[in-house]
Formats: C-alpha cells, sequence, structure tokens
C-alpha cells in the first residue's frame, strides 16, 4: 500500500512539474534554444533526485531541508544567468527568495541537528518509494512556490517597478514576520526543560495549529503579487502557485504529517483535544471559547 502510494505520489508530482515548466517557459528567454523556466524547473527536480541516493543509503533525513533552501538558491541563481537583463522586479523577487531561503535553510538545519531526528520521516524513510515521494515533493514545493517569481525574472518581456512590486514586497514581508516570530516561539518553547514532552499552544500557536505555514503561503502569495506585470501568455497559469502550495501543506506533505504524528504522542491528551478543537487549523484568529 505505501509503495503503491508512494510510487503514485512520485508520477502525480512529476507530471505536475513537467506541466508548470511547460507554462511557464511561455514567455521566457532561452539557454540554448531551451526555455530557461523549464531548465530552472528541471534543475529542482534532479537536485532532489542526486541527493536522494546518498539520503536513501543513509536512511537519513538530516539534510533534507538544507537540501530544499539550497534548492532554491540554485534555482534563483540560474535564473538570474539566464535572464542576462535583471531589472529591478527580477532582481528584487530573488532577493526576496534568497533571504528567505538562506534563513529557513539554516533554522530547519539546526533543529533537525540538535533533535537528531525528524518525526516526519520515521516511517517513509524505511519504504523507498514513499521517501523518494518526498524528495519528489520537495523539487515540486521549490518549483511551485517559485514560479511566479521564476516567470517574472525570465520573462522576455520584463515590468519597471510599479505598485504591484510594492505590494508584493509589502506582502512577503509580512509573510516572513509571521513565519520567523512562529518558528522562534516554538525553539524557544522546546528548549524550555520545563516544556519537554508538552505541545505548544501560546503566542501565534494560540491563534493556528500551523502558524508558520501560514506565513509561508503569505509571502509566496507576494511573490506572486510582485511578479504579475512581468508574466504573460500561459505564464499566468503559474499564480495558482499560492492555491497549490496552500494544498500542498495541508493535504498532503505539510500538516497531515504533523498532525499524524501530533496525534500519536498527544492524541489521548484531553488538552490537546480541546486545542484542536479550539483552535483553526491555518489562519490565525482568537480560540473559539
Amino acid at each position: 500500500m505505501g509503495s503503491a502510494l508512494g510510487w503514485s505520489g512520485i508520477a502525480g508530482s512529476t507530471a505536475l512539474g513537467a506541466a508548470l515548466a511547460f507554462a511557464g517557459s511561455d514567455g521566457s528567454v532561452k539557454v540554448g534554444g531551451v526555455p530557461a523556466f523549464a531548465l530552472c524547473v528541471a534543475l529542482a527536480f534532479a537536485i532532489q533526485w542526486v541527493l536522494f541516493v546518498p539520503a536513501w543509503i543513509r536512511r537519513s533525513e538530516r539534510f533534507f531541508d538544507l537540501t530544499g533552501s539550497a534548492t532554491f538558491l540554485a534555482v534563483a541563481a540560474l535564473a538570474v544567468l539566464g535572464a542576462g537583463e535583471l531589472g529591478a522586479r527580477g532582481g528584487l523577487i530573488a532577493f526576496m527568495v534568497g533571504i528567505w531561503a538562506v534563513r529557513l535553510g539554516l533554522f530547519l538545519s539546526r533543529r533537525v541537528r540538535l533533535a537528531g531526528s525528524d518525526a516526519r520521516f520515521t516511517r517513509l524513510k524505511r519504504n523507498f518509494a514513499m521517501f523518494l515521494m518526498t524528495w519528489t515533493l520537495q523539487g515540486l514545493w521549490v518549483s511551485l512556490s517559485f514560479a511566479p517569481g521564476l516567470a517574472a525574472i525570465v520573462s522576455t518581456a520584463p515590468a519597471a517597478a510599479d505598485g504591484w512590486l510594492l505590494a508584493g514586497a509589502l506582502v512577503w514581508i509580512a509573510g516572513v514576520a509571521i513565519e520567523v516570530i512562529a518558528d522562534e516561539q516554538k525553539r524557544r518553547f522546546r528548549s524550555d526543560p520545563d516544556n519537554a514532552g508538552r505541545f505548544i499552544a501560546t503566542g501565534l500557536w494560540r491563534l493556528s495549529q500551523h502558524p508558520n505555514y501560514f506565513g509561508e503561503i503569505v509571502l509566496w502569495c507576494g511573490i506572486a503579487i510582485a511578479a504579475v506585470p512581468a508574466l504573460q501568455g500561459w505564464q499566468y497559469a503559474t499564480l495558482l502557485a499560492p492555491l497549490l502550495i496552500w494544498l500542498q501543506l495541508t493535504r498532503i506533505s505539510g500538516v497531515p504529517l504533523l498532525d499524524a504524528a501530533a496525534r500519536r504522542r498527544w492524541g489521548d491528551d484531553p488538552d490537546y483535544q480541546r486545542y484542536r478543537e479550539r483552535t483553526p487549523m491555518l489562519v490565525p484568529r482568537p480560540p473559539e471559547p
């Protein structure tokens, strides 16, 4: 059952990546006759598949998150080089994605190093297809998240800086702030010995079960907003990226894995049951009375 699901996930993720490469390549500059956008998507998947090999041999997830962040940086670098002449819009988008990727990569790799393992992978890394699926999904995550921004960077019709760029940057800042605050609150909570074995329900985590994921979706909405004026033709399809990120995080690889682990750990705890009933899954708001 697990292997069948894994292979289905791999096939579906790869097919969606190919469709994304096709759409984003409309209006993309070319490198050696190949659309730069398609090369960026191919690179995102290739990095995951290459590094999956040592990860599988070691049955280790220790460099999974760091690989994801490094992939964003590699893809951004390829897009910038492929674009040739980089305007204010493309430059700012590449800068925002780069800053976010470095911050998240350092944070996640440090967390896994201190913890020694990542509970999300306890079962997945024992099954070849399921473990490969997680790496393939990461390639899709990079490609989907960055899609509008990539399309804008490599567009043959780049637009000058305008209100869309400013609005997108402000939304991006808001999303990054939410994600950083949520991550830091959880880090401090876990570093307190008095909280050993407990779940966090304070700060932003009192308002949402997954405020860090909410922040991530918001920041990618900002990238999409900033990219709009530079898009053309099928590239407009990349604006579906925030919706697809939401689906991936809430239905496939983010929330479901974390919730399953949380239920195994605290499922019989009345306080945790009450927390789940009263607290929204994603969009922050005061808990229900």
